[in-house]
């Protein structure tokens, strides 16, 4: 929302400075975007044009001979090449001098040389400054333009522009004169927005309306025949130009300037171009509409729309027909002022894909009760502005307003924002708002105004008080600590995300935050691409598909880094992936992603030579670490292979807890997935399935167990079993593990044979076993009998036999 400083002064009665302006419009809610203050127009100076010759070396441009006043060059004459027809001897105009912005060109104004002659500056057109398309000549002032002035003071354009921005609960903002209720309401100056007066008109309006669209709140029409239309006043302009409108002719621009200036959007046809009655309908298959922008429109079926006997004549709230729009030969104007139905209004916005200032404030919601006051501030601006007569008002479709009725307690405003702020004091903001307030005892029954529809309750109320004393006025408290109460802040599913990315951070992993999108043969390649999952309107062609996993996005980044020179990366994402449209289809996962030889150990060149690729155990290791930073303790994790299908199947395993819950997976990936990425390189990833971790058991103290240390010596015994090829080595270490449980502290594997010697499909495993005993030093026969031990569960387990 724009608008300039004298405009808002049109409305309030105030001699606070622009910035203080601005400063009260932020902490009022209505936020400053940006501030205009017409700083790069003050170095355009008039001038006079003293004398004019012919350039000696081009046949369009003349050398012209410029005084620019006593304050500029010590009063001397200054020297400008021109190439303007209208250029000659005694004109006045507008100089840029070197060092000035010309906004039109977009360049900065310097000495130069043109075809050898020296030019100390620029004589502007009007599209130069951006004040009009006019470009055919250079800008004309009248014989009395004091030479020397700022050319911004004399023409009245340096009146500051302010844009806010505007939350969607506020329509009442999209109008100066709402914002200026505002600033009024927070003591920053008196209202002064005059009334609209009542218009009667003569005689009946002799077009007939119809309404047959729900979407039709209300509709009021007139006709103002004999009007004289043509360019609009020079004031008008130079408003609608400073907040980036182009001015059409008086009747175009009047509706522009009631839309900003009141929030109330209106449309004019040409009578004289609309078949008979005016009928607000559906659109029919088929139809379609050109429009004020040019563009034809195709009208899905049920848009609503303003027709006559031939066919559309306007998208009902969004925007009129060229068919019918008024131009300089216009003389009988019907002028529309209507109400819409806001969802209606914004879903054909989007269908459609118009954006207009009419669209921006009905699908916001439109003051009902300013329907026919608007009607009639048109009317009179047509009147004084293009002349005309008249007709009586048709109204149709009217709908009572009923506003909601609050029972607001004074010391509500007190509880909820700690603010000291007097029952006087409330009613004053309250009312200066326009709110209807009947005190009663230690409340008020307060009355919202037709402006206001996001008024609903006394909550509502309360945040208008304090945004109008100011939130800056609230000293900040800290929360009270209540006895009894559980004082942890975070949920657990916070802590493990927190945990994770701590835990991935410190393992040399880089945070990265992706998409929650991705393409539709990304997400087919990692289990996804199911219809129920594919974007309606996706914001770009790739990013059509909700991710099935994180590892995707992660992949294409890593290649991403690899293109720009770092191809050692690893990259690691906490958030949700999704395989279903279901509740439990929506999943908290912790995935990472290892590129080149990123590994934990390190990247890059080396003292013993370049570092190894990255590879399965690099991704298990982050899997693992992973689990144990959320809680789940290592000696509880069961390894299976393979993992899913986008892993390569002899280089990936899975992480479970239990015969059925998956807590991770992680590996290597298909060579067949990486081609249908495009993806170049070694890559190693993993996915940690938060979710699926078992809460922790809750301790009854916080006291640590006293540790346990045993006095006597572990000792370590080898094993090489000889077992089937398909054996996995954590069947054989679970087993040994289970032998003898008092005396088997750990098993670890640490070496791997296969070879023709050991005959086909068979293989060697080589386990470390570590026996802590506890009660006394182990003897010849102890060490003997939990060898038996160890070798008969292995053999019951894997069908394996000591390596002879």
């Amino acid at each position: 929302m724009k608008f300039t400083l004298s405009w808002l002064k049109d409305h309030l009665d105030t001699d606070a400075t622009l910035e203080e302006i601005a400063e009260r419009l932020t902490s009022i809610g209505l936020e400053v975007e940006s501030l205009d203050t017409k700083a790069a127009l003050r170095p355009f100076t008039i001038a006079r044009v003293v004398d004019a010759k012919r350039h000696p070396d081009a046949d369009k441009l003349q050398v012209l001979t410029v005084d620019a006043g006593p304050g500029v060059n010590e009063g001397k004459p200054l020297q400008v090449v021109c190439g303007a027809p209208n250029a000659r001897a005694g004109l006045i105009g507008v100089l840029g001098l070197p060092g000035a912005y010309v906004p039109g060109l977009d360049v900065t104004l310097g000495v130069g040389k043109i075809r050898g002659v020296e030019s100390f500056g620029m004589m502007c057109s009007e599209r130069e400054l951006e004040l009009s398309e006019e470009h055919n000549g250079i800008i004309e002032l009248p014989e009395g333009a004091p030479v020397g002035t700022a050319f911004a003071d004399y023409a009245g354009i340096a009146d500051p522009v302010i844009e806010i921005n505007l939350t969607p609960n506020r329509p009442d903002a999209t109008g100066v004169a709402g914002i200026a209720r505002d600033l009024a309401a927070s003591g920053l100056g008196t209202l002064k927005t005059p009334t609209v007066a009542r218009i009667e008109g003569e005689g009946a309006c002799p077009v007939a309306l119809k309404i047959e669209s729900p979407v039709c709140r209300g509709f009021a029409l007139r006709l103002v025949s004999g009007v004289t239309n043509g360019p609009s006043p020079d004031w008008m302009q130079k408003r609608l130009r400073a907040i980036g409108l182009r001015p059409i002719n008086t009747l175009v621009d009047i509706t522009n300037y009631v839309t900003f200036d009141r929030g109330r959007p209106l449309h004019v046809f040409d009578a004289k171009k609309v078949a008979d009655a005016l009928t607000v309908r559906a659109a029919v298959e088929g139809e379609e509409i050109l429009g004020l922008d040019g563009r034809t429109h195709k009208l899905p079926a049920g848009t609503c729309i303003i027709a006559d006997d031939k066919g559309p004549e306007s998208i009902a709230g969004i925007m009129g027909g060229e068919h019918s729009g008024c131009d300089e030969t216009t003389t009988d104007v019907l002028l529309e002022s209507a109400l819409w139905e806001p969802l209606a209004i914004a879903r054909t916005g989007r269908t459609l894909g118009i954006i207009t200032d009419a669209r921006y404030r009905f699908e916001r919601g439109v003051d009902p009760a300013f329907t026919e006051a608007g009607l009639d501030l048109a009317t009179k601006m047509i009147l004084d502005l293009c002349g005309g007569t008249p007709s009586g008002r048709v109204v149709e479709a009217m709908q009572p307003v009923e506003m909601a009725r609050i029972a607001l307690p004074f010391t509500e405003v007190k509880r909820l924002t700690g603010l000291d702020v007097s029952p006087e004091r409330q009613v004053d903001i309250l009312e200066t708002l326009g709110f209807q307030v009947e005190r009663q005892g230690d409340g008020a029954e307060v009355t919202a105004p037709t402006w206001r529809p996001d008024i609903e309750g006394k909550a509502d109320l309360v945040e208008e008080v304090m945004r109008l004393v100011g939130v800056d006025h609230i000293e900040p408290q800290p929360l009270p600590r209540l006895s009894g109460v559980n004082t942890r802040i975070l949920t657990q599913a916070q802590l493990r995300d927190r945990a994770a990315r701590r835990t991935l951070a410190a393992r040399g992993l880089a945070e990265a935050v992706t998409y929650s999108f991705l393409s539709a043969p990304a997400a087919e390649a990692f289990g996804g691409g199911q219809p129920a999952l594919k974007l309606e309107n996706p914001i770009a062609a790739d990013l059509s598909d909700m991710r099935p996993s994180l590892l995707p996005n992660l992949l294409q980044a890593a290649q991403r880094n690899a293109q720009r020179g770092f191809a050692d990366t690893a990259l690691f994402e906490v958030g949700a992936i999704y395989r279903s449209v279901e509740p439990d289809g929506q999943r908290r996962v912790a995935g990472g992603v290892r590129r080149g030889t990123a590994g934990h150990a390190g990247a890059g060149r080396d003292w013993s030579g370049h570092a190894a690729p990255v590879g399965v155990f690099d991704a298990k290791a982050d899997a693992i670490a992973a689990l144990e930073a959320i809680g789940v303790p290592a000696d509880r994790l069961q390894f299976e292979t393979p993992a899913s299908a986008w892993y390569h199947p002899g280089r990936s395993g899975r992480i479970k807890m239990g015969p059925k819950t998956v807590l991770a997976e992680f590996g290597e990936f298909h060579p067949r997935v990486l081609k249908s990425l495009d993806l170049a390189g070694t890559y190693a990833g993993f996915e940690v399935f938060l979710d699926e971790a078992p809460e922790p058991k809750r301790k009854a103290t916080r006291t640590k167990p006293v540790l346990q240390l045993s006095n006597f010596q572990p000792v370590r015994r080898d094993f090489a079993f000889v077992v089937p090829s398909e054996v996995e080595a954590i069947k054989l270490v679970r087993a040994a593990e289970g032998a003898d449980k008092k005396l088997v502290g750990e098993v670890r594997v640490f070496d791997i044979f296969e070879g023709a010697a050991l005959g086909e499909g068979r293989k060697s495993i080589a386990i470390e076993v570590t026996l802590k005993p506890a009660e006394r030093t182990l003897t010849d026969e102890d060490l003997e009998a939990v060898s038996g031990k160890i070798v008969a569960a292995v053999a019951k387990a894997t069908g394996g036999t000591l390596r002879g």
